[in-house]
């Protein structure tokens, strides 16, 4: 065992370069263990979005194991960076909520979009045309993007956990009474408390605790949790989930649905971008001009994930910002990666327990990661004042309307409108152009006028 051990060891060591990085075979293993403990949370929190779109709780607690085993494993050995990566937490709402729900598309044509917004960010990012992508679009709708997208997550973790009801005037505070909206409660003041405890796994604990709390807490006929008769089972992978692709109906609504698949693709290229280049300058880690250690292969590894994601039946897969934690554990390199997907693996045992975990356990960790992307609001400050009116429309309307689509193309409008009227020509580039054509047509379109 002893020799197994130092032969792996130092194969470890050879391929992903630990020694030459300042790191330790254990150390690279503890900060996966880290890693996969701050991002667990995605395998009870994912279903629970997507299954609202209709589609099976089961289904998607393996989908979502899949996809982070598989990203993770695609990053940790194409890239040999200490990022690991599962369904996006911003992609998930807008795929189960605005397209399935709200627009009525079906789940198949959306997994299409997602595809395809995955191959459109591998095109770019073996090109060029990534930089010039990030340098061009602007910048006050990239932030009304993440804002808007925080506000709308923390909107439904409120509703799901019961903490806004339907009211007369729109949405109501919950009834107190109701002992289910008490532990909602209980679960987002303990999670805002371990989070800024910088508990490790804070998120995970917040989900087992309330879930276990809710095994006693009375709700409608029954309990909150519904614990089954067997934690631990096999996995057995929905192989009807493959490929689940529906081309004829993308192009046969291809005006409708373009403007969410490039917001998936857009969503997920500045998502990626941010969250890899965050975690490399935590890191430290440099190339040999001094440069963050972000190349080519780091942007090509996330987007085929996400293409691999779309194959197995989930929404975007994407770099996670827990990976963070990793990295102040002391990971610098794939291993992290390896055994964070080793980690998903095995969890895919559990499946029984997680599909029982109830919304309201969820609930918190959709609102503490909505107020988290709200928290940039700091960076208004480095718009001008008529820049910064742009991403506070965007939030407004999303709150308001719950129409995330609806505020990013009037986002892109106003930003057009207000470089037109100060003459500020240097704004007016093609892609923004071609942007606001696009969204022009899906407020057609989607108002019924066209």
């Amino acid at each position: 065992m002893s020799v197994f051990s130092t032969f792996l060891g130092r194969y470890c060591d050879r391929y992903f370069q630990i020694s030459a990085r300042g790191s330790s075979f254990w150390k690279e293993v503890l900060a996966g263990v880290t890693t996969f403990g701050a991002m667990a949370y995605i395998m009870a929190v994912n279903p629970d979005i997507l299954s609202a779109a209709g589609l099976d709780r089961h289904d998607m607690v393996m989908t979502t194991i899949a996809s982070a085993v598989i990203g993770s494993l695609i990053m940790a050995l194409w890239a040999n960076l200490p990022i690991a990566l599962a369904p996006a937490m911003s992609s998930n709402v807008i795929f189960a909520q605005v397209v399935v729900i709200r627009m009525g598309v079906p789940p198949a044509v959306a997994f299409t979009m997602v595809l395809l917004g995955g191959l459109a960010f591998l095109t770019l990012s073996l090109t060029q045309w990534r930089q010039r992508i990030v340098k061009a679009f602007p910048v006050p709708v990239r932030l009304g993007i993440h804002f808007a997208i925080g506000a709308f997550i923390a909107h439904i973790g409120m509703v799901t956990g019961g903490l806004a009801i339907k009211g007369n005037d729109g949405l109501a505070f919950g009834h107190l009474a109701d002992p289910a909206v008490i532990l909602g409660i209980a679960g987002l003041f303990l999670a805002a408390f371990l989070r800024w405890s910088r508990v490790p796994a804070a998120m995970l604990i917040v989900i087992a605790v309330v879930t276990l709390i809710g095994c006693f807490v009375p709700h409608g006929s029954g309990k909150v949790t519904q614990l089954p008769t067997h934690w631990m089972d096999w996995p057995h992978y929905p192989v009807h989930m493959l490929f689940p692709y529906d081309f004829k109906g993308f192009f046969s609504h291809f005006f409708l649905v373009l403007p969410v698949t490039l917001y998936f693709f857009l969503g997920d290229f500045f998502d990626a971008t941010g969250t890899m280049m965050a975690v490399i300058q935590r890191s430290g880690l440099k190339d040999k001009e001094g440069q963050p250690l972000l190349g080519r292969d780091a942007f090509a590894a996330d987007a085929t994930a996400s293409i691999v994601g779309s194959a197995l039946g989930t929404s975007t897969v994407s770099a996670y910002l827990e990976s963070l934690v990793g990295v102040e554990e002391g990971g610098k390199t794939g291993l992290v990666g390896i055994t964070v997907a080793l980690l998903f693996a095995l969890s895919s045992l559990f499946w029984p327990l997680i599909t029982s975990v109830p919304a309201v356990a969820t609930a918190p960790i959709l609102i503490l990661v909505g107020l988290g992307m709200l928290s940039g609001l700091t960076d208004l400050k480095t718009l001008s004042a008529r820049e910064q009116i742009i991403p506070l429309l965007m939030v407004l309307i999303t709150v308001m309307t719950g129409d995330f689509m609806v505020s990013l193309a009037l986002g892109l409008l106003l930003f057009t409108f207000l470089a037109l009227a100060t003459k500020r020509w240097q704004d007016i580039t093609i892609m923004l152009l071609v942007l606001d054509a696009v969204f022009v047509t899906y407020l057609v379109l989607s108002s019924g006028m066209g």
